[in-house]
């Protein structure tokens, strides 16, 4: 392909997610004030070989300021001619990395850029718990605040597993699921999404897609309860994305394809859990982070980043443009690190991205680190 021909085939792409964008902007979502953050653009410095670019970022976590942990569905197929000044991210092609899955190879699942988006590690030894899936594969990575070794929680959807992995990646430490065997069971996942965990040593698992419930593990992965139910009836959901953990007992339920939130609450025993509340919002819902008294989330129709407090208001809502340099197609996952630099997962165009606060921002905008229960 020539690069005169791949510049019209980017030029029409980003002409169609812009057309999109004005379309999802005709949904009213209340009141839609200016973001307080600003994209580095071109943060992350591709490293994939000729003929690849970076997969979809479905995993961002910044657990120290200096390192960002990304997991990724694969690398992207893309042509080998390309323009000069190409970045790296299929997306600038007009590939979509989502939804054209034959050209996901499981190579580079995880990797570490440095705080100016250099590749300091590539953890190949561990693209085989990757191999074989006919599916999107890694969904998030997580670590659990209460952890001293800080142990790194990789949850693959489509082999419905979920895997623990030493911080530094040198090693599998343990896996749960069987592999490409779903299951409803207390060792059976059904397309999980998202893991968290509670001061008090509790797992949650958001086993997801499938089977619509929030399992329920001691610190040692010991059953306990599960709750959560399918449908549109008290805490029900269609498709269980993200969790999040809050003061007072409070568990945060993305609900996908349901649109909403549902906020439930622990009670007097380790097996106890009330439903509390529903949030209805327009569009998927995508990841969340809890504060002490209020949540952000992500969520498309539009792309854009909602706080509400644990009431349910409304308080701040900001567009996440789709517009090519700095623009997402899906803020897939989002990771604040202890220094309040935001990362972002985008798992459309496909690259790890980078906000930090713009100058005189109000700092009540500004998203903090996920609340710890100390």
């Amino acid at each position: 392909m020539k690069k005169s021909l791949i510049n019209t085939v980017c030029m029409l792409a980003i002409s169609v997610f812009s057309m999109y964008s004005i379309a999802q902007d005709e949904i009213d979502i209340g009141e839609v004030g200016e973001s307080p953050y600003e994209v580095v653009t071109y943060w992350a410095e591709p490293f994939a070989g000729e003929g690849f670019a970076f997969g979809g970022a479905s995993g961002v976590l910044s657990d120290h300021p200096a390192r960002l942990i990304v997991s990724q569905r694969g690398e992207t197929r893309i042509p080998l001619d390309v323009p000069v000044d190409f970045h790296g991210f299929a997306g600038e092609l007009g590939i979509s990395v989502l939804s054209e899955g034959e050209r996901r190879t499981w190579q580079n699942c995880i990797f570490i850029l440095d705080a100016n988006g250099n590749v300091v590690e590539v953890w190949d030894h561990l693209d085989y718990l990757c191999e074989g899936a006919d599916g999107p594969g890694p969904e998030r990575i997580r670590v659990s605040p209460y952890d001293p070794e800080r142990k790194l929680w990789v949850i693959n959807q489509t082999h419905h597993q979920i895997y623990v992995l030493a911080n530094d990646g040198s090693e599998l430490l343990a896996t749960y699921g069987e592999k490409g065997v779903p299951g409803k069971d207390a060792t059976h996942f059904g397309s999980p999404q998202d893991v968290a965990f509670m001061p008090d040593g509790r797992i949650l698992v958001a086993d997801g897609l499938i089977n619509n419930r929030v399992v329920v593990y001691d610190n040692e992965m010991n059953y306990l309860t599960e709750f959560g139910s399918e449908g549109t009836g008290p805490g029900g959901t269609n498709g269980i994305h993200s969790l999040g953990i809050g003061p007072e007992g409070r568990i945060f339920v993305l609900d996908r394809s349901g649109y909403g939130v549902n906020i439930w609450r622990t009670g007097d025993s380790m097996t106890e859990f009330n439903f509390e509340r529903r949030i209805d919002i327009s569009g998927m819902a995508l990841d969340v982070i809890v504060n002490k008294d209020d949540f952000w989330m992500t969520a498309h129709n539009p792309l854009r980043f909602i706080n509400f407090d644990f009431e349910g208001n409304q308080k701040y809502t900001w567009v996440v443009p789709v517009e090519l340099p700095d623009g997402f197609r899906e803020v897939h996952s989002f990771s604040v690190s202890s220094e309040g630099v935001m990362y972002g997962g985008d798992n459309i165009y496909g690259r790890p991205q980078k906000w930090i606060a713009k100058p005189g921002a109000d700092e009540e905008l500004l998203i903090e680190p996920p609340w710890v229960g100390y």
